[in-house]
Order: structure tokens, then sequence, then C-alpha cells
């Protein structure tokens, strides 16, 4: 009889999951988790009909799963932070990001609806995917609404977000086998969702003013998403979304946005623990580093490469470093979560040539470990701070050399 129940059970929890004639889809979340989103935007603009420089934009997503309620939803707490690049060189200046930096804390059900306060303006795009209360199988098709979130607070003064609704189409399309870097081999659901777009924007009832600064008063567009969602985890693994979006304005300018995003959500631990510091700093010793240094930060476990030496006034590394990043390498490879490589320089000439060089020799380093295969360099950042961040003496050789320095932090944040 006992067999029996704990078989009766067993059946049940794997029909809740695939269901007796397809699959229930849901989101699942666990306290404490925590999850890396990396989007990588391709775009391009025309303004009335003339195509203006291709823009690159990365956002970056850390998310952290800080309560589930009794009926499985996730409390999570997140940190949104984005940069733009109008070239495509493969890495992004991060200085920018703090401005552009923003906190968010929302709810979601295991179905996939937001709960979330009007005081954040992030994520977007909210309500997507939304699944059916029923098990689908491939082929199957059903439509949720959702809706944008849109920040009109520097043109309009509006304090909330704008929410524009929309209707998604779904898709089940197929699943796929993925094996990841360990060779171990996880089931995908491939999903389709689409949506589009059509409403009329909040402006002012002051002619002059609209005359002056020229408010889009009409967005249209489209979005095309394929998501594959890792339904054992209860989690999107990654998506692409090709997208079309079209503003008229008061005036009748017409702007076009079009482009693809590609998104990674990776799964990480916290670095910057008081374990990982001593495994660090003792491998660092082990290794015989010299001029490095290991200590906790505000965003993660950093690492400093102090005295760090490249060809005169250039961001070309010489071969004894390259040979100390290499050892350092292996240490980054333990961790899963994204790096960001800061650079700086010891005070020398005027400020501006300074934080060039910061950037060059941080993109240099950035380049060099994405070589080594650390990360793909979606989850490799940098940023220059010039020798606006001395941690020596500049009136001394050596604290000129402590200043003369990059930072690998394995970010938590």
């Amino acid at each position: 009889m006992k067999k029996l129940i704990i078989f009766t059970l067993f059946f049940l929890s794997i029909s809740l999951i695939f269901g007796e004639d397809g699959t229930i889809f849901r989101f699942l979340f666990n306290k404490g988790d925590r999850l890396s989103m990396v989007s990588r935007v391709e775009e391009d603009v025309f303004l009335n009909g003339r195509e203006l420089p291709h823009a690159t934009i990365l956002n970056r997503i850390s998310m952290e799963i800080t309560d589930v309620d009794k009926n499985g939803r996730g409390k999570t707490e997140a940190t949104f932070m984005t940069s733009e690049s109008f070239s495509d060189l493969g890495f992004f200046t991060a200085a920018g990001w703090e401005e552009h930096k923003s906190e968010s804390v929302f709810w979601r059900s295991r179905t996939g609806e937001f709960e979330i306060s009007d005081e954040y303006f992030m994520p977007i795009v909210r309500d997507i995917p939304i699944f059916p209360q029923k098990a689908v199988k491939i082929g199957d098709t059903w439509q949720e609404n959702g809706y944008e979130a849109e920040d009109f607070r520097r043109n309009y003064n509006i304090p909330n977000p704008v929410k524009v609704p929309f209707t998604a189409q779904y898709t089940y399309v197929k699943d796929e086998e993925k094996t990841d870097e360990n060779g171990n081999k996880r089931t995908l659901s491939v999903i389709s969702a689409k949506y589009s777009l059509m409403f009329e924007n909040p402006i002012s009832d002051d002619y002059i003013v609209n005359m002056a600064t020229d408010p889009p008063v009409s967005t249209m567009g489209y979005s095309n998403r394929t998501i594959w969602f890792d339904n054992e985890r209860g989690q999107i693994d990654h998506y692409v979304e090709d997208f079309r979006i079209v503003i008229e304005t008061f005036t009748g300018n017409t702007a076009i946005f079009r482009g693809r995003t590609t998104t990674e959500v990776t799964e990480y631990k916290p670095s910057a623990t008081d374990e990982n510091l001593k495994l660090v700093q003792d491998e660092v010793k082990s290794l015989g580093l010299s001029d490095v240094s290991v200590e906790k930060s505000d965003k993660g476990l950093r690492i400093s490469l102090q005295n760090i030496q490249f060809e005169p006034d250039s961001a070309n590394l010489i071969p004894s470093e390259r040979a100390k990043i290499r050892e350092i390498a292996k240490i980054l490879r333990k961790f899963p979560n994204d790096i960001l490589v800061s650079g700086h320089t010891a005070s020398a000439g005027d400020e501006l040539s300074c934080q060039e060089l910061s950037e060059e020799r941080a993109d240099a380093v950035a380049r060099y470990i994405e070589n080594l295969g650390v990360r793909t360099r979606t989850h490799i950042f940098t940023e220059g701070f010039g020798s606006r961040q001395p941690v020596g003496d500049n009136e001394t050789e050596e604290g000129r050399a402590k200043n003369r320095r990059v930072e690998l932090t394995i970010l938590d944040k």
C-alpha cells in the first residue's frame, strides 16, 4: 500500500509538469536564486528616411529572488544598467552606466504575470511570456494580454509609467536539446510570442510648447520573439527578438527604429563572500603573482592588477603581463558571473588623454581574457576612470605604480 501511494504521488508530480496530454509551463522561483540577464541590441535608426549611425546597446540586469509566497510567486529585487555605442567594437564603455542605473522590485506569478508598483519603470515589457493554465502540445496556440511601461518623465513630466497594452499571440513551436559547457543535456521548449503596438502618446495642450519640443504623438510597431524556455528549471534560457517601431512627432517628423535583441539568462552565486575572498587570495599567493590584490567591493569580488605594464603610451600588453593574466584567467573560469574590467592611470598629462588611455587599456585586457575563452564578449564589460580614482600618492613612483592598474571584478550587481 505504501509503495502504491508513493508511486501515485510521483505520477501526479510528473503530470503537473508535463500534463496528461501536453506540457504545463510554469516559472519556478527559489528564495536566494540569482540571475543575470544580458541583452545586446543591434539597432538601425532612420529619421525622415535618412539613416543614422548604427547603435549597439547593451543591457545588464542582475536579479535576486528575495521571497516566495504560498502561491509560488517570486519577489525579485533587480538592478538595471545600460550603455550604448555607435560602433561595432564588441565591448562597451560603462562610464555612463551609473546615470542610467535603476532599481526595481516586483512579484511574478508562476504563469508569468507581474505585480509591480508605479514607482518602478523597469522592466519595460511586462507579462511576456504568459503561460496558459492548461497543458499545451507542440503546435498549440494561445493569446494573453501584456503591456509596455513607457517612461515619459523627462519629456512630459508624467510621474508614473504610461502603460501601453498589447495582446500577444503565442505558439508552442518545438523542443530542442541543448548541451552546456559541462556536457550536460537539457530540453528547451521553443515558444513564439508576437504582438503589435498602436497608441497615441500623451502630449501637452500648449501649442507653443509642442512646436518647441516636437513630442511624439503616435507610436506603432511590432515585436516578434522566439523564447527558449527551460521548464525543468522554470526559467527562460535565452530569447531573440526582432522589432520595428515607428514614431511620429507633433511637427510631422518620422523616426523608425528596427533591429534585433539577443538575450541570455544565466544563474550565478555571490562572489564577494569571505570564503571566496580567502580562496582567491590563497590562489594568487600560490601562483606567485606580484602586484595583485583581492578584495570585496559593492559590485563583487575585485582582483586588482597594480603596476600593470603596457608598451609606452599604448594599450599593448607586454609579454610578462599577458602571462600574469593567463594565470588569473584560471581563477576567473571558476565563477560563472559576468566580468567588469576597469582601467586606471597615474596622473600624467591632461585628464582627457588619461581617460582615453584607461579605456583603451581596459578594453585590451578585456579582449585578451575573451580570447583566452574566459567569457564571451557579451559577458565582459569595460570602463575607464583616467586618473580620477588614485589609491596611491601620485608624487611618488611607488604611488604612481599603484594607481597604474586594471581591476577585474567578478560581478554580483
